[in-house]
C-alpha cells in the first residue's frame, strides 16, 4: 500500500499536467495522426494496386517488396509516435518524483530530443517492446494508438477448443509475461539515463531481478484499484441523479440536476481516461526508483530548460475550458428537459431488420449441419439457417462442413473420396452426444424442401475441395428445382466461386464471406453481399456498404458484448451459435431507455 500511495504522490504533482497532455496527445490522435496512418496504409494499397484485402490476397500484398519497404516506414513513424507518448509522460513523472513542477511545452522539447535516439540501429529491438510487448499483454501500459489486439471470436473459440493449441498459447503468454516483467524498467534506463536500448535492456533485467512476481501483482492491484474508484464514481453520481429526481418537483431543477451529474460523471471519464496510461506508468517509476534504492544504484535525475512561462496563453485556456462546460450544461440541460417533456424518445429503432441466422443449424445444442440441428434453429426462432455444401464422388451435393469426414462421423477419408451411398447411414450425431447417433449427413437437396416446407430461409455455403464436377451448377439447379431461389443466398470465401454462379444464373444472390475485410470491398462485382468476421466490421465498412444498397452479415457472434456491438453498427444479420441469446438481445436493445436502463441498473445494485 505504501507503493500506491506513493504512486498518488507522483501524480498529484504534475497532475494537471499529466492530464493536459494525454487529453492533447489523444485528442491529436483522434482528429490527425490515426486517420493520417491509415490514409498511409491506404496510400501502400494504391501504389501497389490493390483495392481491398481480405484473406484470399493479403498474402500477396504483405509479400510484395513495395509493401515491405513501405510498412517498415510506417512501422518506424507508429514507433515513434508512441515513443513520444511514453517518453513524455516518464519525463513528468521524473520531474514529479523530484517534486518539481512542469510545464507540458518543456516536457514535450525535451521528449522529441530524446525521441530522434530510436533511430540509431542498436535501438530498433525498441519496436518490439513498444509496438507489440506491452499492447499485447495489455498490463494497462500502452499507449493511445498502439492497443490490445483484437483476436477474432472464431478464433479464441477454436484455440479454447484445441488441446494443444491452448496449453502453447498459455505458455507464449507466460513467456512473454515474463520477458515484459525482465524489460519493465528499459524504458526508463533509456530515457533518464540516456542508454542504448541493449544496456536499458541489461540494467532492467538486473534490476528487476527476484521482483518479477511482486512486481506484476503491484501493477495489477494498481489497475483493480482504479477500477474500482471509476465505478464507485459512477455508481455515486447515478445515485445522486436517483435521490435528486425523487425530491425535486420542478422539471426543469431536474433537469439541470441530472445535467450536472452526467456532465460530473463525463468529465470523471475523461480524466481516468487520459490518466490510465500515466497511473501505470507511475506504478512502474515508483518501482524503478524503489529498485534502485535498494539496491544503492544511482538515480540520475534529468534537467529540463524551461520555456517562459506564457501567462496569457493559460488565462485563455482556462476562460476557454469555462466557457466550454458553461454551453455544454446549457445544452445538456434542454436536451434533459425535452426528455422529461416527451420531446425526444430514446427508444432504439432500426430502419433495417436485424435478422439472426443459426451457424450449422443450432449447433451448441444439436450436432451441426443435421436435420436435428435444423429443426432446432427453426424452434429456437432462427430467420435463416447457415450450412455448408461438399460434391461427393459420384456427384452428390450433402451438407457437412468439413472436407474430412472424421470429426463429426469418425470415417477418416474426404468428401470426394467416397459415393453418398458409402456415407448415407454414418453416424454423424454422437461426436457432439451419444443420444444423436440417428443423426446422418444430409442430402442438399432434402434440407431445401425441408426448409421449403417450414418457412425458413438458408445461407449455403459453397466449399469446393478441387475436385468437383459443375459444383456450382449442381448446387444452383437444386435450388431453381424446388422454386427456392427467392428463399437462399449462395455464399463462398472463394471469390471465384461466386463468379461461377452469377455467370451461370445472375438471379440468384451471392454473399462473399471474409475473415478480414479491409478497403474497396463493394467494387467486388459478383458480390451482393457481404459476410465479415465480426472484428473487422466497423461502422465506416457498414456504411460504404450500405450506399451500395447491398447487406452486411456479421459472423460468427456468440456473446451478449459482440451481438451488441453488431447492433450498434447497424448491420444486417447476425450469424450466432447462440440463437436465444441474439434474439433476446435484438428485443432488448429495440425496447430500452438509455438513461433508464442505468437508473435501473443501479437500483436493482441496492
Amino acid at each position: 500500500m505504501k507503493k500506491i500511495k506513493r504512486v498518488l504522490e507522483i501524480l498529484k504533482c504534475n497532475l494537471w499536467s499529466l492530464v493536459g497532455f494525454e487529453l492533447l496527445f489523444k485528442l491529436l490522435s483522434l482528429i490527425i495522426f490515426t486517420p493520417l496512418f491509415f490514409n498511409l496504409f491506404d496510400f501502400i494499397m494504391k501504389i501497389t494496386n490493390y483495392k481491398y484485402l481480405t484473406i484470399e490476397n493479403i498474402g500477396s500484398f504483405f509479400l510484395n517488396p513495395t509493401t515491405i519497404v513501405m510498412l517498415l516506414i510506417l512501422i518506424l513513424l507508429m514507433m515513434l509516435y508512441t515513443m513520444f507518448d511514453i517518453t513524455t509522460i516518464i519525463t513528468i513523472l521524473d520531474m514529479s518524483y523530484q517534486n518539481k513542477k512542469v510545464r507540458i511545452t518543456d516536457a514535450v522539447k525535451f521528449s522529441l530530443h530524446k525521441c530522434l535516439n530510436i533511430f540509431h540501429l542498436k535501438n530498433i529491438s525498441l519496436a518490439f517492446l513498444v509496438l507489440f510487448l506491452i499492447p499485447f499483454l495489455h498490463i494497462g501500459v500502452s499507449s493511445s494508438f498502439i492497443t490490445t489486439i483484437k483476436v477474432p471470436e472464431f478464433i479464441s473459440d477454436f484455440i479454447i477448443k484445441s488441446k494443444t493449441l491452448f496449453p502453447l498459447i498459455f505458455l507464449l503468454v507466460i513467456f512473454l509475461t515474463r520477458l515484459l516483467l525482465r524489460w519493465l524498467y528499459a524504458l526508463h534506463y533509456f530515457v533518464l539515463e540516456n542508454l542504448s536500448f541493449k544496456e536499458a535492456r541489461r540494467k532492467s533485467i538486473l534490476l528487476s531481478k527476484k521482483n518479477h512476481l511482486k512486481d506484476f501483482l503491484t501493477l495489477t492491484l494498481l489497475q483493480l484499484v482504479v477500477a474500482i474508484i471509476y465505478i464507485i464514481f459512477i455508481i455515486v453520481g447515478i445515485l445522486i441523479i436517483i435521490y435528486l429526481n425523487s425530491v425535486l418537483g420542478n422539471i426543469l431543477l431536474k433537469s439541470i440536476s441530472t445535467t450536472l451529474i452526467w456532465f460530473f460523471i463525463a468529465l470523471s471519464f475523461v480524466i481516468m481516461t487520459s490518466l490510465a496510461t500515466p497511473i501505470s506508468y507511475a506504478c512502474i517509476s515508483v518501482l524503478y526508483y524503489f529498485h534502485k534504492l535498494k539496491k544503492s544504484e544511482e538515480i540520475k535525475p534529468i534537467v529540463l530548460n524551461k520555456s517562459k512561462d506564457n501567462k496569457v496563453i493559460n488565462k485563455s485556456l482556462r476562460k476557454f475550458v469555462t466557457v466550454l462546460s458553461v454551453v455544454v450544461i446549457i445544452l445538456g440541460t434542454i436536451f434533459t428537459y425535452g426528455i422529461y417533456k416527451g420531446k425526444y424518445n430514446l427508444n432504439i429503432e432500426y430502419a433495417r431488420t436485424l435478422e439472426v441466422t443459426a451457424h450449422r443449424g443450432s449447433s451448441i445444442k444439436y450436432p451441426e449441419n443435421t436435420f436435428a440441428s435444423f429443426i432446432g434453429a427453426k424452434e429456437e426462432g432462427a430467420d435463416w439457417i447457415e450450412l455448408d455444401v461438399q460434391e461427393t464422388k459420384d456427384g452428390k451435393i450433402i451438407v457437412i462442413h468439413d472436407t474430412n469426414l472424421k470429426r463429426t462421423t469418425g470415417l477418416n477419408k474426404n468428401t470426394w473420396e467416397v459415393t453418398y451411398d458409402e456415407i448415407a447411414d454414418l453416424d454423424a450425431g454422437s461426436f457432439l452426444n451419444e443420444k444423436f447417433k440417428d443423426e446422418h449427413i444430409p442430402l442438399f437437396i432434402d434440407v431445401v424442401k425441408w426448409a421449403k416446407d417450414n418457412h425458413i430461409k438458408l445461407n449455403v455455403e459453397l466449399k469446393p475441395t478441387g475436385h468437383e464436377d459443375d459444383f456450382e451448377k449442381k448446387v444452383i439447379d437444386i435450388i431453381n428445382e424446388q422454386k427456392f431461389t427467392d428463399d437462399c443466398v449462395i455464399t463462398s470465401q472463394v471469390y471465384s466461386v461466386l463468379e461461377n454462379v452469377k455467370k451461370y444464373d445472375a438471379q440468384i444472390e451471392t454473399v462473399y464471406v471474409m475473415s478480414f475485410a479491409y478497403g474497396d470491398i463493394v467494387s467486388l462485382e459478383y458480390a451482393d453481399h457481404f459476410s465479415i468476421e465480426a472484428t473487422s466490421v466497423t461502422s465506416s465498412l457498414v456504411e460504404k456498404v450500405h450506399k451500395e444498397g447491398k447487406q452486411l452479415y456479421a459472423w460468427t457472434v456468440n456473446t451478449e458484448e459482440n451481438i451488441k456491438k453488431m447492433i450498434d453498427l447497424k448491420v444486417d444479420n447476425i450469424i450466432t451459435d447462440n440463437i436465444i441469446l441474439a434474439k433476446d438481445t435484438i428485443y432488448v436493445s429495440k425496447t430500452s431507455n438509455v438513461i433508464n436502463e442505468y437508473i435501473k441498473l443501479v437500483e436493482s445494485l441496492f
